[in-house]
């Protein structure tokens, strides 16, 4: 795969606000993998945790905005305890999902979801999506 890179690209806005959001350096990230591979619900993911911390540095935030990835995270804080930067891998996927909810896409209602397609979902999803509903 070929990809063009510009400083221009790198330094856009969406990785500002990830970082404003977050409080996170996506850039600090060498790609060990060590949060994908603690990662339980990585099976689950269209793009694996380390990935979307390259595809930020390389300014390819339309794709990991629409993956189903950020939505998958349970928030479990495995990547970011495994991280030797000691980057919080979940504060960026939490931040990802703060700038889809803002721009109105992604909203659930959880009403809405068809019975059968409860029973497919991963326990770890519905335990973190009734922590974040409950506050």
């Amino acid at each position: 795969m070929y990809l063009e890179i510009s400083k221009k690209d790198i330094y856009n806005e969406f990785v500002k606000k990830i970082h404003e959001i977050s409080g996170q350096n996506v850039f600090e990230c060498y790609q060990c993998g060590n949060c994908s591979s603690g990662c339980p619900v990585v099976d689950y993911m269209d793009i694996t945790p380390n990935q979307v911390m390259k595809l930020s540095q390389y300014g390819s935030i339309e794709e990991i905005l629409k993956s189903e990835t950020i939505w998958v995270c349970s928030t479990c804080l495995q990547c970011s305890t495994r991280c030797p930067k000691g980057i919080d891998v979940a504060k960026v996927m939490e931040a990802f999902r703060t700038i889809n909810l803002r721009n109105g896409e992604g909203v659930v209602d959880p009403e809405h979801l068809e019975v059968e397609n409860k029973d497919e979902l991963p326990p770890i999803l519905l335990v973190c999506a009734m922590r974040k509903l409950t506050g």
